[in-house]
């Protein structure tokens, strides 16, 4: 196998187990001073939202819909950077187009 094919195949490797632990790793994005928190996995899986009970008593629902969108809006770029960041590691900082 040549230089640069076992080179291929290390970050191939390297990019398959990436993937399997950012589906394991979580990010949180809030909002409203964390009356809104939004677990997001490095998959871009939304896998929890936390609403803190008293704003559901004050009981404006538009306020609480922008919170939970500015939430999960925060937790996704969480998310975005912990996969560039991860993907880095791999490529040692190289961009790699329309992988993201």
């Amino acid at each position: 196998m040549s230089k640069q094919a076992n080179m291929l195949k290390k970050m191939q490797e390297s990019f398959a187990k990436m993937q399997a632990e950012l589906e394991q790793k979580t990010v949180e994005g809030t909002a409203g001073g964390g009356m809104v928190t939004v677990t997001v996995n490095g998959h871009m899986k939304v896998m929890k939202i936390n609403i803190n009970p008293d704003i559901i008593k004050d009981g404006d629902k538009e306020i609480l819909e922008d919170m939970i969108i500015a939430a999960v809006n925060n937790g996704m770029e969480k998310a975005q950077q912990l996969m560039q960041t991860e993907m880095s590691k791999i490529t040692g900082g190289l961009p790699i187009p329309n992988m993201f």
